[in-house]
């Protein structure tokens, strides 16, 4: 697929489906392109629409089908986008440290892809706003999910995920009450079993990754 030129283009990538609940239109809204008229398009479709449904496929929709649905705050943004954040400090990274990031277009320096989507999990946020503490879900995703990078942020536990061909498995926070690494892979907390901070959640739906016994430590 062309990067779209027109606007039955562009409604046609919206309209492409990532996996069973998501389009790729519920990854394309950004308060930048949106306030300072910068098209949050991608160069290369077909590339952006292979790492987003991974993400889709692997990540959202076991957390969505689990929680009973997820909220997207930001997840693609053109390397336009991206670069106009950074350059005003407006929360976005360099355009290369976000490639098979938040630019999910664009391979990384290694050759791989992946994508990012900022979320929060509806169900998880009244607990969150009780307690303050986001490292239950975490922990969860953590023994669950082949994700590659968790980064949890003060508001509303809202977290970006990312997916990755080569992943990272790291968990890092900017909230109370720990912030910084929670794990991992050479932490000595980041194996085995943590199911005790999370004993209140619902058990996860059937899924190929959602079985802890599978989960490469």
């Amino acid at each position: 697929m062309r990067k779209p030129k027109s606007m039955k283009a562009l409604e046609k990538l919206g309209r492409t489906r990532l996996s069973k609940s998501f389009f790729m239109r519920d990854f394309l809204y950004s308060e930048i392109s949106n306030f300072y008229s910068i098209p949050n398009i991608p160069d290369d479709p077909d590339l952006a629409i292979a790492a987003g449904t991974n993400l889709c496929e692997t990540l959202l929709e076991p957390l969505s089908d689990t929680f009973g649905g997820i909220a997207i705050r930001s997840a693609y943004r053109s390397r336009e986008v991206n670069e106009f954040g950074n350059k005003h400090k407006l929360n976005c990274s360099t355009n290369e440290q976000s490639y098979a990031d938040h630019i999910w277009d664009q391979r990384d320096a290694d050759g791989y892809m992946g994508a990012t989507a900022c979320i929060v999990v509806k169900w998880f946020l009244p607990e969150y706003e009780k307690t303050g503490d986001w490292r239950p879900l975490a922990w969860w995703i953590h023994d669950h999910l082949p994700y590659s990078e968790m980064d949890f942020f003060p508001k509303l536990a809202a977290f970006n995920l990312t997916w990755h061909e080569k992943p990272k498995k790291i968990i890092y926070s900017y909230a109370k009450p720990q912030k910084g690494y929670l794990t991992n892979p050479k932490m000595h907390n980041y194996g085995g079993n943590h199911s005790k901070y999370y004993q209140k959640f619902p058990k996860p739906k059937t899924h190929p990754w959602t079985d802890i016994s599978m989960r490469d430590n």
